[in-house]
């Protein structure tokens, strides 16, 4: 991702709205809509393989009450909805990377994943086509693998982070909730020389507003509507 006067338009899990979140449909339907990043959410198998996912259990998505810690990678490729299953890290990227210019958002909830989701980015050649989002602990368990890698700070309060902490992350955005961003919090990150990434925003009126306050980066589950708006076309 970079910083734009239009701000980056990231679909949130894909394009859940038309097809199940985490998905290589749902990816490719982002992609199609014309999302800047595809953002998703990685867990690891009981293998340690990285694979799409946003809960710790498989019960919401795919109706399996199984913890994906528990699963193997041999045994979750059983597990299909029709042409859906759960895609790992790797067949995501090479998805995104196909496309000129677009690149894989992932996020990481905690440093568990990291080795293992950096690993399958480096065995791709993929370092260019990624980025990472989450909170301190994660971002500094990708910091310490990846030095050049882009980070977005997830960060959920209004003051901002201590300089010491930015010195040692490099993050290149804050990446706080719609709610929290006003262009006061825009300008004070700007200060810091940080851009401002956003989530989830879902309605026009939100979109114009974070558009308006001077963010970078947009994250929504509408991303067709996201594009829309930021291209202006109504």
């Amino acid at each position: 991702m970079n910083t734009a006067a239009k701000p980056l338009a990231v679909a949130h899990r894909g394009d859940p709205y038309h097809h199940r979140e985490n998905t290589l449909p749902s990816v490719e339907s982002a992609l199609a809509a014309g999302a800047d990043a595809v953002e998703v959410d990685v867990q690891l198998t009981r293998d340690r393989v990285p694979v799409l996912l946003h809960d710790r259990t498989l019960e919401r998505l795919w109706g399996d009450p199984r913890s994906i810690d528990r699963v193997t990678t041999e045994q979750l490729a059983e597990l299909r909805h029709g042409p859906l299953a759960v895609p790992t890290l790797a067949e995501a990227i090479e998805v995104v990377a196909a496309v000129d210019s677009r690149r894989l958002l992932i996020d990481l909830d905690d440093a568990v994943p990291v080795a293992a989701t950096w690993s399958a980015v480096t065995e791709l050649g993929a370092q260019r086509s990624v980025a990472f989002c989450g909170p301190v602990t994660a971002m500094l368990a990708v910091r310490e693998l990846a030095p050049d890698a882009e980070i977005a700070l997830t960060w959920k309060q209004p003051r901002m982070p201590v300089r010491a902490l930015l010195d040692d992350l490099r993050p290149r955005y804050l990446n706080p909730p719609f709610g929290l961003v006003t262009p006061e919090f825009t300008a004070a990150a700007a200060e810091q020389g940080l851009a401002v990434s956003t989530w989830t925003a879902d309605l026009r009126r939100t979109m114009r507003r974070l558009r308006a306050a001077g963010v970078s980066s947009i994250t929504s589950n509408r991303i067709s509507v996201l594009r829309s708006v930021l291209d202006g076309r109504r």
